[in-house]
């Protein structure tokens, strides 16, 4: 660990006290160095924005998601098992996050519209977690051959996108919330299963 690693941690753990409490749009990078005890202009020297410090936050946060993640795909329950823990530990995860803390959403939307090519990151990064287990399923005749197993779970990623951030999408309680992923799911995962084919189009 270094002086310059030190110091943004101290940045970030500041900046996300600060916008927790006031939320982001409320928060100013002056505040924050105030709070580090350091001047305005030397913050800069470790986040160029207010964005770049919000992305760092998500990141924080997917850090540990996709240990869960790699952690769900090297099980060796049934593929279909998987599939379903790695969604719904997904839903329950992020919907308590926000529940918890609202301000998260404002910093989600935020990132939504000033880093899109952070989420599609966030999402091919995903994927490889998604496509082990899909390839995994392929492989021991649970799911019909996958002809771009990549692209299947980026067609699954589009239709659980409500469950991304589930406040963003709807009001729904997280029960309701479990019930449609379960039932989303189980459509997903009958159209994988081995003998089922892709209708005419």
């Amino acid at each position: 660990m270094n002086d310059t690693t030190d110091t943004r941690r101290q940045i970030l753990d500041a900046a996300m006290e600060r916008i927790h409490h006031y939320g982001y749009g409320k928060t100013t990078m002056s505040e924050i160095a105030r709070d580090c005890n350091m001047s305005a202009g030397n913050i800069y020297r470790f986040f160029a924005s207010k964005i770049d410090i919000a992305e760092a936050m998500a990141r924080k946060f997917n850090a540990k998601v996709f240990e869960d993640y790699a952690a769900i795909a090297r099980k060796k329950t049934t593929a279909s098992a998987r599939l379903r823990e790695f969604f719904e530990m997904s839903l329950e995860r992020t919907f308590t996050a926000i529940e918890e803390d609202a301000k998260i959403l404002e910093v989600a939307n935020v990132l939504k519209t000033e880093r899109p090519l952070y989420f599609n990151e966030q999402m091919a990064q995903e994927r490889v977690y998604l496509v082990q287990i899909l390839n995994d399923g392929v492989q021991t005749g649970e799911f019909r051959p996958l002809d771009r197993p990549e692209e299947t779970a980026e067609f699954m990623q589009a239709a659980l996108m409500k469950f991304r951030f589930p406040q963003l999408f709807s009001a729904l309680s997280l029960p309701k919330l479990q019930r449609e992923l379960s039932g989303v799911l189980d459509i997903l995962l009958a159209a994988l299963s081995c003998g089922a084919c892709i209708p005419d189009r």
